[in-house]
């Protein structure tokens, strides 16, 4: 049986609100599907670097982030392209961009 699911409108939510009680502002750049839309984050440092995490799951079906734009951080224009790339594939994908210091993961999970 596998683990349940919250909705993704009210997981962005709770993901903007927590990136925000940990300082780092949180804006919505697009409102996808509230019952099971897919997740991206962007995250933005203040030395203009940017990574896009993608919602995902481990091997065990955890909830989890991997890193669609690499381990490095990129440039604008690449963070769009992959952005661009993805609502292309899914119209029902949320992308949320975060501003911080870092480019480290603002809320509560992991990266694979």
């Amino acid at each position: 049986m596998s683990e349940p699911r919250l909705k993704s409108g009210l997981l962005v939510r709770a993901l903007m609100r927590q990136a925000e009680l940990n300082g780092r502002p949180a804006m919505m750049l697009r409102r996808g599907d509230d019952d099971a839309g897919a997740i991206l984050l962007v995250l933005r440092d203040r030395q203009g670097g940017v990574s896009v995490l993608a919602q995902t799951r481990d091997a065990e079906g955890r909830p989890a982030w991997s890193r669609g734009t690499g381990p490095d951080a990129v440039d604008d224009a690449a963070a769009d392209a992959y952005v661009a790339r993805a609502r292309g594939r899914d119209p029902d994908l949320w992308v949320i961009e975060i501003e911080g210091a870092d480019l480290s993961l603002p809320v509560e999970g992991r990266i694979l």
